[in-house]
């Protein structure tokens, strides 16, 4: 989300400006760290002329960005300075008129004597990921810019190429769910009304099977549009609240870690993203607080990712990682915190971050493929066991008359 922000910054200027945070508290928190003074702080709504307008902000593909940044760093590396980096990189995308445009205004605020991040944060053509900003700003402080944005492209490739794994494996059973409710809803709403007239003129006694069939048509037949209604009014209500409401979606991301099998795979994933990002800054040179923040701010369930927040603002008064997630309310994988302490103590952090991520990776690949090999039959079953019921309990009255 956007925030709209008035203020006064470290240097005495006013400021009116914006910042992107998942949530009001988070846009604070982030105004604090850079030492702005705000006098208001409120969500920037769209109107409709800003999603007709040509300037308006795009997101930018994990791919995309991945490539710009490896570019970026090769270059850097070579000893050519950054705006140069990107005049060359610019020539690169001339057929991508949006990372063409990007790259020319980030080019423009450099010219003007803004840093790399300042330009970054302040281009409105594409909305970038606010970890790798905050990266970017890290890496110029400490001088490891090529190296960061080496790391951050590994990242970003490492993230679509997972997220392309996920979606391929769920392709299928997801096709297969699709197909077997429209197969469902067309026997129950146009095949088994014909059938039923039928039976209405025999005047006799139904099976109880048959009659739950046929109060399951009418039911769906009188009544699909007000199902389909409610469906997508639950649905868009859900969205709308966990989108405005970060209590509600806290909830609901308490809520998924505790669904049984599928709430480890979520804590798993979320704690192997957060380790390979951890290790990446670490190997960079930076420094163990930004890295734990940086990290947290990739994950997508809030509760690990408040976790990991709170442990940081520890870690700041001289506590361990280890300790800090020890204590916490949310216990997460005791393995990882275990893990943490032994890198911790024998401050080989980097290597161990590497490790951890690297074995939930695999053990959750591992579980997906078992969980798809499971799945597929079951929805074989379900698939055909629910036509059949459908089936099955239509002809039994005519059986019971050719027995009769």
């Amino acid at each position: 989300m956007i925030y709209r922000y008035k203020g006064i910054d470290a240097t005495g200027q006013k400021v009116n400006d914006k910042i992107e945070a998942s949530s009001l508290a988070e846009a604070k928190a982030k105004l604090k760290n850079q030492k702005i003074l705000y006098s208001s702080i409120k969500e920037e709504r769209a109107s409709i002329f800003d999603h007709l307008s040509l300037k308006r902000t795009y997101k930018i593909s994990p791919k995309d960005l991945s490539n710009l940044s490896r570019e970026l760093a090769t270059y850097i590396r070579s000893g050519i300075s950054i705006v140069q980096a990107l005049r060359v990189v610019q020539n690169h995308y001339t057929n991508n008129k949006r990372l063409s445009l990007f790259l020319s205004e980030v080019n423009r605020l450099l010219d003007e004597g803004k840093n790399f991040y300042a330009a970054l944060n302040e281009q409105k053509v594409l909305l970038l990921p606010e970890f790798y900003k905050q990266s970017i700003k890290v890496s110029e402080d400490g001088g490891i810019l090529d190296e960061v944005l080496l790391e951050l492209a590994d990242f970003l490739k490492e993230q679509e190429k997972l997220r392309k794994e996920i979606k391929s494996a769920f392709a299928y059973p997801g096709f297969m769910i699709a197909v077997s409710l429209i197969m469902i809803a067309f026997m129950l709403t146009f095949v088994v009304p014909q059938i039923t007239s039928i039976f209405a003129s025999m005047h006799q006694e139904l099976p109880t099977p048959t009659k739950v069939v046929i109060a399951l048509a009418d039911f769906f037949t009188h009544n699909y549009m007000i199902l389909l209604v409610f469906i997508a009014i639950f649905v868009a209500l859900f969205m709308l609240l966990r989108q405005k409401s970060e209590k509600f979606a806290y909830w609901v991301d308490r809520l998924l870690l505790k669904i049984p099998f599928f709430g480890s795979l979520i804590e798993r994933s979320e704690l192997a993203r957060f380790a390979y990002m951890a290790s990446l800054l670490v190997r960079s040179g930076v420094p163990f607080v930004q890295t734990i923040n940086l990290s947290a701010n990739i994950l997508n369930n809030r509760v690990i990712k408040q976790l990991f927040l709170d442990a940081s603002k520890d870690v700041v008064e001289g506590k361990t990682l280890s300790s800090s997630l020890l204590k916490a309310n949310y216990k997460i994988d005791y393995a990882f915190v275990q893990t943490i302490a032994l890198g911790e103590e024998t401050s080989q952090i980097e290597a161990v971050l590497s490790n951890i991520s690297e074995l939930y990776f695999e053990e959750n690949r591992d579980k997906t493929s078992m969980l798809l090999s499971l799945l597929e039959p079951a929805l074989m079953l379900f698939v055909g066991g629910s036509i059949g019921f459908i089936v099955a309990a239509m002809l039994l009255p005519i059986f019971s008359m050719s027995i009769q």
